[in-house]
């Protein structure tokens, strides 16, 4: 049983392995970047739009990891928090509240929280050491400054990772910017994610670079339709983003002569692209489904995509709760469970009238 476990977990691990360090691949192997995690969307409102969004601006305080400019007036006071189930034993756990006062102005802040279970540990000639555990986590706090239709913001955060009591810290920024329409649904957002510096890496190891991303995207919902569409680009800052696996075989040609797969333009273009729609049927109940290219191109089989790349999520309002769900596929061995629960907490600590 420890033995299937043990398997159950290093699978987990490494397809988890692949999601991190898939956005980075390059002509080089991903995993060259410190603090991956990072990358990965916290809440299921993110992963059901496709794991990358900028502009969908409404009460869902937990889209401030998408683009910190999204912070706005109808998140006053909410409260979210976000379970995800990895494969395995990787879970992921996510607390984001806003707040607003005189003196301040508007805040957001976000703790976010990544397990990835418990490990054996062996020394060189193969004794038992013991378990061991590997864990990540980010503190950020969010600010905005909205002038007219301009919304600029700023998150500051801080990054710890941890294998075995073996600990790498860094401070990191990201800066955001957002248009809303005056009269349309419609919003535009940029924003530049992990700015900063690693200050103490992993003993033994170099400083490595922090994942950079340079994303800018739309949203618009036409008048009287319950739809309201996004496209997001990513990873501006790098344009070839296409691994291709130096060891794969290639297929024979007439010649009987190996073809290896070469990159295109078209496929390096496509893959910076997310796309996700947000059916709203009521105002108590919203479908959404995202699709992810560069997910689905990085994590496929041979033989068959198996759904890589694609999200799928609900909003279900009932009183003063809202609860979103996403499922999203990133491999044939598996899908992610997303569950976000958020409530206003300003009802809860208003003063009755006369008090």
């Amino acid at each position: 049983m420890r033995h299937a476990l043990r398997i159950r977990i290093s699978i987990g691990c490494w397809l988890l392995g692949l999601l991190l360090s898939g956005p980075a691949a390059t002509a080089q192997l991903g995993g060259q970047r410190a603090f991956s995690f990072l990358t990965l969307p916290p809440s299921a409102k993110l992963a059901g739009l496709g794991s990358a969004n900028v502009s969908s601006r409404d009460a869902d305080v937990t889209m401030l990891y998408g683009n910190p400019a999204l912070l706005n007036e109808q998140m006053d006071g909410r409260l979210s928090l976000t379970y995800i189930d990895y494969l395995s034993d990787i879970k992921q756990s996510t607390a984001t509240y806003v707040h607003n006062s005189d003196r301040l102005g508007r805040l957001g802040f976000g703790l976010t929280y990544l397990n990835y279970g418990r490990f054996e540990q062996f020394d060189a000639a193969g004794n038992p050491l013991g378990e061991f555990s590997v864990n990540e986590y980010a503190l950020g706090v969010t600010k905005s400054v909205t002038t007219g239709p301009f919304t600029m913001a700023g998150t500051a955060k801080l990054a710890v990772s941890g294998i075995a009591g073996n600990h790498a810290l860094g401070a990191l920024l990201d800066a955001g910017g957002l248009f809303k329409h005056p009269e349309k649904d419609f919003t535009v957002g940029l924003v530049i994610k992990n700015l900063g510096y690693q200050f103490k890496p992993y003993s033994g190891s170099d400083r490595e670079p922090l994942p950079l991303d340079v994303q800018i995207g739309a949203s618009i919902k036409p008048e009287h339709m319950p739809l309201r569409m996004s496209i997001t680009a990513h990873n501006l800052q790098q344009f070839d983003i296409v691994y291709l696996d130096s060891t794969q075989r290639g297929t024979l040609d007439e010649n009987n002569e190996e073809q290896k797969p070469k990159k295109s333009v078209g496929d390096k273009i496509a893959r910076h692209f997310v796309v996700g729609g947000e059916l709203i049927l009521s105002k108590n109940f919203n479908v959404r489904i995202g699709y992810n290219h560069l997910r689905r191109r990085e994590l496929r089989l041979d033989t068959s995509s198996a759904g890589a790349g694609l999200s799928f999520g609900l909003t279900f309002r009932l009183s003063q709760f809202q609860l979103d769900y996403t499922r999203a596929y990133y491999h044939a061995s598996g899908a992610s469970n997303y569950f976000t629960l958020s409530r206003s907490l300003a009802s809860i600590f208003q003063k009755e009238p006369g008090s």
